[in-house]
C-alpha cells in the first residue's frame, strides 16, 4: 500500500519475469482472441493484466475498469492515505464508537478475522504499530527497545476488532484500544486482485492474469494452453535448488517471505514480516507459497504460515482448502515442506514430466 515501495517492485519485477514463459507462445494461430498485456502501478506495486478479447477495445475498456477498482479499492483500504476509509477507522480506536463501514472494507476485516481465530492470532491486521518499530528498526539498522515493542503490542491485538451491524442494518467496526492502527498490507493486495478479476469477467474477460506485486489469480487459461505457467521457489541461498514450475487453471498463487524485504542486525537476518503474539520479527529465513481458489484467504494465510511453520501447515491448508509449499532455512541450512496436495499443482515431478 505504501508508494514507491521498492522492495515491492524488485520482488513484483522477478516474479513476473518468471511469469513471461508462461505468457509467450500461448495464442494458438486458429484463436479467434486478441492478447493483450497492461501494467501499472498500484497500491504503490507493479501491476500486470494479461487477458484474452475479442478486439482491442474490448480489452482496453476491461482492463480500464479494472485498474479503477483496484484505485478505488486503495481508496478504501490504504494505510498511508489518511483520508482513505480505513484510515479515519483508526482513528476512531478507542472511542467506544461502532464505526458504518463499506462492504468492502467489512469483507477485508471478516476474512482477517477468519483467518485470525485459525491460525491463534499469527495473522492479526492490528498490526500496524508494531509494524512500525520494526520498518525502524530497518532503518536504523538497530533493534527495537523493548519498551517500544511493549507499547505497540497495548495498541494491537485482532480480538480488539468488534464487526456487527447498527439498527439500522449498517455494517459497523469498533476498535476497542487506543492507539489501534490497522494494517492491511498482508490481505488488501489480495483481495484487490480478487475484485479485479471480478470486473474483468463483468466485462467478458473469461481467460486472464492478474498480478499485483508477484502475487496472482489465474482466470481460466490461455487459449489451447493447459494452464498459466508461473515458477516459484526462487532462494537467495548458496546451491538453492532451482525454481519449480506450477500450472494454474481457476486459482490464486500467494509468495510470503524475506528475500527482498529484511535487515541483518548483530549477525541476524530479521524478515519484515512479524509475529503479533510477541512482537518480535522472524528470523528463520523463510518463503512460503499457496495455491488456491481464493487470494484474499491465501493472503492472509501465507503470513500465518510464515509465523507458525510446518507444523501446522498440513491441517489449515486442509481447513481452507489450499496447497502449501514452505521453505526454512533458519541456519542455512535448507529444509522443505510440501502440503500433501502440492504436487498437483507442479507441472514437473521429480520423476519426470506429468
Amino acid at each position: 500500500m505504501k508508494p514507491g515501495f521498492r522492495a515491492g517492485f524488485l520482488r513484483g519485477t522477478l516474479l513476473l519475469l518468471c511469469l513471461l514463459s508462461g505468457w509467450t507462445g500461448c495464442r494458438t494461430s486458429s484463436s479467434p482472441v486478441v492478447r493483450r498485456e497492461f501494467t501499472a502501478t498500484k497500491m504503490g506495486l507493479p501491476w500486470r493484466i494479461v487477458l484474452y478479447a475479442a478486439s482491442d477495445r474490448e480489452a482496453e475498456e476491461a482492463a480500464d475498469a479494472a485498474w479503477r477498482r483496484i484505485a478505488d479499492l486503495n481508496r478504501i483500504l490504504s494505510d498511508y492515505e489518511p483520508d482513505s476509509e480505513l484510515s479515519r477507522l483508526s482513528r476512531s480506536s478507542g472511542s467506544g464508537a461502532a464505526v458504518p463501514v463499506s462492504e468492502d472494507l467489512f469483507r477485508v476485516l471478516e476474512r482477517a478475522e477468519q483467518v485470525s481465530r485459525a491460525g491463534d492470532g499469527s495473522f492479526d491486521i492490528t498490526v500496524g504499530p508494531l509494524v512500525d518499530v520494526w520498518k525502524r528498526a530497518r532503518r536504523q539498522r538497530m533493534l527495537p527497545d523493548a519498551s517500544r515493542i511493549a507499547a505497540a503490542r497495548e495498541a494491537s491485538g485482532w480480538t480488539n476488532v468488534v464487526l456487527g451491524r447498527d439498527s439500522q442494518g449498517r455494517r459497523t467496526a469498533r476498535l476497542l484500544r487506543p492507539a489501534m492502527r490497522l494494517d492491511p498490507g498482508g490481505i488488501a493486495k489480495g483481495y484487490a486482485i480478487g475484485e479485479a478479476t471480478k470486473v474483468l469477467k463483468a466485462h467478458g474477460i473469461t481467460r486472464s492474469l492478474v498480478s499485483g506485486g508477484g502475487d496472482l489469480y489465474a482466470a481460466s487459461t490461455p487459449p489451447g494452453e493447459p494452464g498459466w505457467v508461473v515458477t516459484v521457489g526462487l532462494l537467495d541461498l548458496t546451491n538453492a535448488p532451482p525454481g519449480r514450475q506450477v500450472r494454474l487453471r481457476d486459482r490464486a498463487l500467494v509468495t510470503s517471505g524475506d528475500l527482498f524485504q529484511r535487515v541483518e542486525i548483530g549477525g541476524v537476518r530479521y524478515s519484515h514480516i512479524v509475529d503479533p503474539r510477541t512482537g518480535q520479527a522472524l528470523t528463520d529465513h523463510s518463503q512460503v507459497t499457496l495455491v488456491g481458489r481464493d487470494p484474499t484467504t491465501l493472503d492472509a494465510l501465507s503470513k500465518v504460515l510464515s509465523v507458525l511453520g510446518p507444523s501446522r501447515a498440513d491441517a489449515l491448508c486442509r481447513r481452507f482448502g489450499v496447497d502449501a509449499l514452505l521453505f526454512r532455512a533458519p541456519d542455512g541450512q535448507l529444509s522443505v515442506h510440501e502440503t500433501p496436495g502440492w504436487r498437483r499443482n507442479e507441472t514437473v515431478s521429480r520423476s519426470g514430466t506429468r
